[in-house]
């Protein structure tokens, strides 16, 4: 009798989920058999080739003529048991990315070109797949999170999103605006310097 032939669709997923798909398909053969698992991007196809390498499974690739993948695994139903928790290893690692802003504007030359390029940062900044962890301002950067800043409407988007928005107090209080915060919460150089710290990135504008 011929091994039991499990076909798994990934096509459009990100690793692990091609991973976790094809552990549960193994886990369903329960004993020996093959696992057929199509995929559109060759970090799933190498993840793929890394689970069956460390669980002792044959596993061979090839490319489609639509510029997919196919991933077969050969179970013979003697190797470890797979866990689903173990697909989590194939995820991306999570960054912690802090921006800090120093400035109401970004670069040297013409300041209101410089306001417009911040603005236009922020926003930016706002639309992308991977947002910030934590936004620190401090010095003349604290006037994008007050009343009239024309950034506000993006940083508001960004808190409501989970972004930690972070203002200097003492720049808060030098520039006359405490009573004029409208976004985030307002803290000291101990925690400004102590998130850059464990910061994985740190991107300046």
């Amino acid at each position: 009798m011929s091994d039991k032939i499990v076909e798994v669709d990934a096509i459009g997923n990100a690793c692990p989920i091609p991973v976790v798909k094809t552990i549960k398909a193994i886990k369903g053969l329960e004993g020996a058999g093959v696992v057929v698992t199509k995929v559109d991007n060759e970090t799933a196809v190498k993840n793929l080739a890394k689970l069956a390498s460390d669980k002792g499974y044959t596993s061979e690739s090839k490319q489609l003529e639509d510029g997919n993948y196919e991933v077969t695994t050969t179970v013979s139903g003697t190797e470890e048991a797979v866990d689903e928790a173990e697909a989590q290893q194939f995820a991306p690692a999570e960054r912690n990315v802090v921006v800090v802003v120093a400035a109401d504007h970004q670069g040297e030359g013409d300041d209101e070109l410089g306001r417009n390029l911040m603005k236009m940062f922020i926003y930016t900044l706002s639309q992308m797949d991977e947002l910030p962890k934590t936004i620190l301002f401090y010095n003349g950067g604290v006037r994008l999170t007050c009343e009239g800043s024309p950034a506000l409407e993006d940083l508001k988007l960004m808190a409501d999103a989970g972004v930690e928005i972070i203002s200097c107090g003492t720049c808060l209080n030098f520039y006359g605006l405490t009573d004029k915060l409208a976004v985030g919460s307002a803290s000291n150089m101990y925690v400004i310097v102590q998130k850059q710290l464990e910061a994985s990135l740190i991107l300046r504008p």
